[in-house]
This record gives structure tokens, sequence and C-alpha cells, in this order.
């Protein structure tokens, strides 16, 4: 005798292609001035000083101050991707400086490098 199947198993290949569907192209990347203000204001700042909430003088060292020129101006594009994507330790900077290359995509943070450009309004050291 065949089997009845239960009517809601007839849901199942709709909700697999609506799930689907949501996260193809439901989902965009965040704007860098979004992930700045999200992964990089609680240290930096919102507006990039290096006085952000969780910026202490009992910090080893201080934030970066993402709008100083001078400083920013020393670096390469390349070791600014690099410090957001693998951390700081990874370009001998602070280890306190997390890695946020698992969390974010490639082209955020390569959108965050260019957002940090306009911070400083410098250009970036050529390599």
């Amino acid at each position: 005798m065949p089997r009845k199947h239960h009517w809601l198993w007839a849901l199942v290949p709709v909700s697999v292609a609506a799930f689907s569907f949501f996260f193809s192209v439901g989902v965009k990347a965040a704007t860098p001035e979004e992930n700045y203000s999200r992964y990089c204001a609680q240290c930096h700042g919102k507006g990039g000083k290096g006085d952000g909430i969780n910026a202490t003088e009992e910090m080893p060292v201080s934030p970066r101050n993402h709008t100083d020129a001078g400083e920013m101006g020393k670096l390469t594009a390349e070791d600014v991707y690099f410090a957001i994507k693998d951390g700081g330790k990874s370009v001998g900077k602070s280890s306190l400086m997390p890695n946020w290359g698992g969390t974010i995509k490639d082209e955020e943070i390569k959108a965050l490098v260019e957002h940090l450009n306009k911070l400083c309004g410098c250009t970036y050291k050529a390599k």
C-alpha cells in the first residue's frame, strides 16, 4: 500500500527556494560608513580621531587618529588593508587592533581603505 505524504511536505521546495532567493539577492554589502560605525568607531571614534568609547588612557597604545594626514600619509593603502583584514599585529602595529577579515567581506575592506583615505584628506604613501 503506498504511503501518504503529509501536505506540509509540499511546502519544502517553496521554502527552500524562498530562503535561497533571500540570501542571494536580499543581502547587500554594507557601506564603508556603516562598517566604520559598526567595527571601527568604538576605538577610533565616530569622526576617526582615535577617541572612541573603548579608547582609554590605560591602553598601552592609543587608537590611530584617522584624520591625521601626516600619520596616515606614512602608510600605504596595502598597510591599511592588511591592518583591517589581518589585525594590527600583522603590520607591526598593536595587537589590540583586531582582524576583521573573517567578518567583513574583502570588497568592503577595500571600501574602508578608501573611506579612511577620505577621513585623513591625504594620499597614501606609494609602495
